[in-house]
């Protein structure tokens, strides 16, 4: 019961996150020259990891994101069992998120102003995938190593560790919405992208793979990499 408890609280968190960050984006688009649907987009998405932080973070920790939830995986933080369920609760909570999306804009005729659903793609890069992969590779090491350091058990940033990994989020996705629009999170990018598809725009479906595969290599090295530096340190 306690494991259900936490796919459920993950389910909500990673609805909520591509409710208010993918839904923002789709109503005040992510024009990188106007700038404000850009900032705002930015602040939708981390203020959203704020809110979930406090809100179901002491349920299940709040990941929202198969990146983190590897990256704990492989720091010892959680089991495998735990981390499928996980995974496959965050999957299905940006579904129903982007599907929620698109039944709202579609049911009140409101214009998606990233044409997709807030889905990311490669024309920020000049569809370069090689660059794609290396900015979400990138993106998704500096969170989670930010993520592993604020929760470990060595550290002692009190009620403030939701805000950091909050406010860190913002500056990743305002460096990362003009590259690729910012995955980080395998979840974020499976559920726009399959409903998109769905709707008939099958453009981002065949380009998800990259926003599937590059944050797990962040998150992965993240783990790697912080394991050596906190035994380095003690």
């Amino acid at each position: 019961m306690d494991g259900m408890k936490k796919y459920i609280a993950e389910f909500i968190g990673t609805f909520t996150l591509v409710f208010i960050g993918c839904g923002t984006a789709m109503l005040v688009g992510c024009d990188a020259v106007n700038g404000c649907g850009y900032i705002l987009t930015a602040f939708a998405f981390g203020l959203a990891i704020v809110a979930l932080a406090y809100g179901v973070g002491n349920i299940s920790g709040g990941h929202v994101n198969p990146a983190v939830s590897l990256g704990v995986l492989l720091s010892g933080g959680m089991t495998v069992t735990d981390f499928c369920g996980y995974v496959v609760a965050q999957c299905i909570g940006a579904l129903a998120g982007s599907g929620l999306l698109a039944a709202i804009f579609a049911m009140g005729g409101v214009e998606d102003k990233t044409g997709g659903l807030g889905t990311n793609g490669l024309a920020g890069v000049n569809d370069s995938v090689g660059a794609g992969i290396l900015v979400e590779i990138v993106l998704t090491f500096l969170f989670v190593i930010l993520i592993l350091g604020v929760t470990s058990k060595n550290q002692s940033h009190g009620s403030f560790g939701g805000l950091i990994i909050g406010l860190t989020l913002v500056g990743i996705h305002i460096i990362g919405i003009g590259l690729t629009g910012t995955s980080v999170n395998p979840a974020r990018s499976l559920g726009p992208a399959i409903i998109a598809a769905i709707g008939g725009n099958a453009g981002p479906i065949k380009v998800v793979w990259v926003f599937i595969v590059a944050p797990l290599i962040g998150g992965a090295l993240a783990a790697f990499v912080y394991k050596f530096l906190e035994g380095a340190n003690e």
